[in-house]
């Protein structure tokens, strides 16, 4: 049988990632932070994206009919063919644009500081160690080492590399990256440059001249059963009362376990909301908050480069074409995102009105594929419109995220929201006796005597997923 090459068409169906497609979904997915300066670097890299200025009136903001890529006969007998630029004046349109102000003639004039380089800067651990570290020792060696050692140092204040690491950062021995960490840890805060939580308390209590008491002994050797808060045991191995272990204990407490963290200096984030919902003659209104993003729009100078009566060069129009491409594919990824970021926030209101008006108890659970199927989209569609984005309500500022979650099934068979037990079971703890804390059994038995049926596991998990101890330790902390 002799086998032979032929060409057989086949039809098939495929997903092409093509361009356009790839920037509708980076748009859709990013924070509102992140597309502000994702608009405006495409605003400075592309010359056929402007900024529609705020202050136009409703006759400026419209192009006009040349702008929109015909040009009237009139305007072509006006346009001289024989110059590829003929209907701009080149000298006039750069005169005017220094007569507004948009660049500054040069003067000598200094050029001033700005405003945020002259506001003050709040000292870091790091500035301050190395400050007292070059008050404190005239040794090249230790300050080298010491140099090294800050700059390993974290926020809460532990060290966070080896000493054979910072051996090997410079010509140093073991020996004297022992003896410049020792100086280090000699610094003020007290606890600084230890690197587990052990040494850290121990610095302290050796700082404080108790070396060999209660609490000196239980650091040690026996830190672990103090996190388990087994005193009792304590006071058998150490074959002392109750009493003397408790004060012991009280001296621990009263150290600090991150030394840094007074010095932390995090930036505080300011959180924008991507969508406003109010109420407006007792309806909720959705409104998409577009404070501070550029409104786009292409140049009208440039489209008319692309006519032919304007006579541009073919190699200039090939290049305006391609930027007017991904100038049109951006405009419309923006605009699409937009509208997605709309549809879904109000599906949210529309199923959410009782939250809107009263509050988390009349949550109601709702999954991605409740609004997927409302608003006609996938499922990840929805899933990357929540992503990071937030949602300011008049119960307060939410993200997106918040609004979908899992769903139970009380005794009568109706849907309950996981996020209205997590409040219940919230409730219940700050009410429980702090000598006798509910445990998740005693908190199941009471949610199922309001109709809801629970796992003593789930409540452990919702728990957990809260930030609340369990009963042995809660009982412990009170």
């Amino acid at each position: 049988m002799e086998l032979k090459q032929k060409l057989v068409p086949k039809l098939t169906q495929r997903l092409v990632m093509t361009p356009s497609l790839q920037l509708a979904i980076k748009l859709l997915q990013l924070p509102r932070i992140e597309l502000e300066n994702v608009l405006q670097q495409e605003l400075e890299k592309n010359p056929l994206l402007e900024e529609l200025s705020q202050e136009l009136t409703p006759a400026e903001e419209s192009p006009p009919e040349e702008d929109r890529g015909e040009v009237s006969k009139e305007k072509e007998a006006e346009i001289d063919l024989s110059e590829p630029f003929g209907e701009v004046n080149l000298e006039d349109f750069f005169q005017n644009y220094q007569e507004h102000g948009s660049i500054r003639p040069y003067d000598n004039r200094p050029e001033l500081p700005s405003f945020e380089s002259t506001l003050s800067k709040p000292s870091t651990l790091s500035d301050y160690l190395l400050w007292q570290l070059r008050l404190s020792t005239s040794s090249k060696k230790i300050l080298e080492i010491g140099s090294a050692i800050i700059g390993n140092i974290d926020e809460d204040g532990y060290l966070r590399a080896s000493v054979e690491e910072i051996s090997r950062m410079g010509d140093f021995t073991s020996e004297e990256v022992e003896e410049a960490l020792r100086f280090v840890q000699s610094l003020d805060p007290v606890g600084i440059g230890a690197r587990d939580l052990k040494e850290c308390l121990f610095l302290q209590l050796k700082s404080l001249e108790l070396e060999e008491t209660i609490a000196d002994l239980i650091v040690k050797e026996h830190l672990h059963l103090l996190q388990g808060n087994q005193l009792n045991k304590l006071a058998k191995i150490f074959n002392r009362s109750l009493e003397e272990i408790k004060r012991g204990v009280e001296v621990i407490r009263s150290l600090e376990p991150k030394p840094g963290r007074k010095y932390s200096t995090g930036d505080t984030a300011y959180v924008v909301p991507d969508v406003f919902v109010v109420k407006r003659d007792g309806e909720y209104e959705v409104i998409l908050n577009e404070d501070g993003l550029p409104q786009l729009r292409i140049s009208p100078l440039y489209r008319r480069m692309l006519s032919p009566s304007a006579g541009a060069p073919p190699e200039v129009v090939e290049y305006i074409r391609g930027k007017f491409r991904s100038a049109l594919w951006l405009i419309k990824s923006y605009n699409q995102r937009q509208r997605t970021i709309y549809k879904v926030a109000k599906s949210i209101v529309e199923c959410q009105t009782e939250f809107l008006d009263k509050g988390v108890d009349e949550l109601k659970p709702m999954v991605l594929s409740d609004v997927a199927e409302d608003i006609g989209m996938h499922e990840s569609t929805v899933s990357r419109v929540v992503s990071n984005k937030y949602m300011q309500t008049p119960q307060g500022l939410f993200l997106m995220k918040y609004f979908f979650h899992s769903k139970l099934n009380n005794i009568f068979g109706e849907e309950v929201s996981s996020i209205k037990i997590k409040q219940k079971i919230k409730r219940f703890i700050e009410a429980e006796d702090s000598h006798k804390p509910l445990s998740d059994c005693k908190i199941s038995e009471m949610l199922r005597a309001e109709g809801v049926n629970i796992a003593r596991r789930t409540v452990a998990k919702y728990r957990e997923h809260l930030r609340i101890p369990a009963s042995k330790f809660r009982k412990a902390i009170s």
